[in-house]
């Protein structure tokens, strides 16, 4: 089959225009988070509509064991907290709030994930409080390396 210069720039031409039309690509929207919680746990719910609200692809996935997903992503025992998200290869356990995730996703630290062990009041989730002080950890993907702190939420003054 000989392809003549017309039909090829007609057609390179035809591409060229679909391509132009095709709806933008939003080349900064964070990525789709998927997040695994207890289907009664109403924090982890208000947890995933700020993550929605900032603009994350959220799904939610009810587990009645959620002992069985944190043992399936390796979460450290000291790190666990209600609920378990994961996030380009990123696990986020419990209520790690906007600005440390942001952190992590831009600097892409080469580390398991974030954690905010338990339920502190006031963070992300548990009230969003201003004026909640509590740590956010960096987990390692090494078994048993201590966790170190990434991120400090402190009062809003």
């Amino acid at each position: 089959m000989i392809v003549r210069r017309r039909e090829l720039l007609a057609g390179t031409l035809a591409g060229a225009f679909v391509f132009l039309l095709r709806p933008p690509i939003a080349l900064a929207s964070p990525g789709r988070m998927v997040i695994y919680k207890d289907p009664l746990c109403g924090c982890c719910e208000s947890w995933a509509a700020a993550m929605r609200a900032a603009g994350f692809a959220v799904d939610v996935h009810n587990e009645s064991d959620m002992t069985a997903i944190k043992r399936r992503f390796a979460i450290p025992a000291d790190m666990e907290a209600c609920h378990t998200a994961v996030l380009d290869g990123y696990l986020i356990e419990g209520h790690v709030p906007l600005e440390a995730i942001r952190k992590m996703m831009a600097e892409r630290p080469d580390i398991a994930g974030l954690a905010v062990p338990g339920m502190p009041a006031g963070s992300l989730g548990m009230g969003d409080d201003p004026q909640a002080a509590y740590e956010v950890y960096a987990f390692s993907r090494i078994p048993g390396a201590a966790p170190s702190i990434f991120h400090s939420v402190r009062p809003v003054t």
